[in-house]
């Protein structure tokens, strides 16, 4: 019996481990692309990008718009394709084996490698679904570097952006790159719009 529950305990404490061990690598790892995300934001900055919503027929994986063009999404595209990581690809995978948990905002009845990824409502689930959901607050101290935030602009319009190491002229708030109609640009804007989402990947 003695020897049972100290085999008990000891299994515990195996596992307990192994979960603290998970735990502590996987925030390592996220907190490794909070910086290198941040600097690949700040990169690709250029206010002559022209806003473009079309649809267009683009290659995969890897495939992007004419590169003076884009929208909201794109910067997200754009900033992780500098790291080696490619939405594209990726949530094409996810909702090709999970296209029940996404939206159906567009009455769409499969997938579609062109444009799923360039949908705020479809990054949004994929980033909760694959990265950490973090608290939507309005406390500056809670978004930092890297972080990913949606707001809702109104009238069914959703937007998207990356929070960058680099501060308000005032000095209290990090900077959002983002493109709402006037190029990939860094702008003082967090707290502008309702927040909707705010993920960590």
């Amino acid at each position: 019996m003695n020897r049972q529950k100290l085999g008990s305990k000891s299994c515990f404490r195996y596992w307990i481990v192994i979960a603290i061990n998970f735990y502590f690598n996987n925030s390592q790892a996220q907190a490794t692309l909070e910086i290198p995300l941040s600097s690949a934001a700040t990169s690709i900055i250029d206010p002559t990008i022209i806003y473009d919503p079309q649809y267009f027929a683009i290659a995969y994986p890897n495939g992007d718009l004419p590169a003076n063009r884009g929208v909201c999404t794109d910067v997200i595209i754009r900033a992780y394709r500098k790291l080696g990581i490619d939405l594209q690809q990726l949530v094409h995978e996810d909702m090709q084996a999970n296209f029940n948990v996404y939206p159906k905002n567009w009455d769409m009845q499969r997938t579609d490698k062109n444009i799923d990824h360039r949908r705020v409502p479809n990054l949004m689930t994929f980033f909760r679904r694959k990265g950490l959901e973090k608290p939507i607050t309005h406390n500056v101290a809670d978004y930092a570097p890297g972080d990913i935030v949606c707001w809702d602009l109104g009238r069914g319009i959703k937007h998207i952006g990356i929070v960058i190491n680099e501060k308000s002229t005032d000095n209290k708030r990090y900077l959002i790159v983002h493109n709402i109609g006037q190029g990939q640009v860094a702008e003082d804007i967090l707290f502008h719009f309702p927040i909707i989402g705010h993920y960590k990947y």
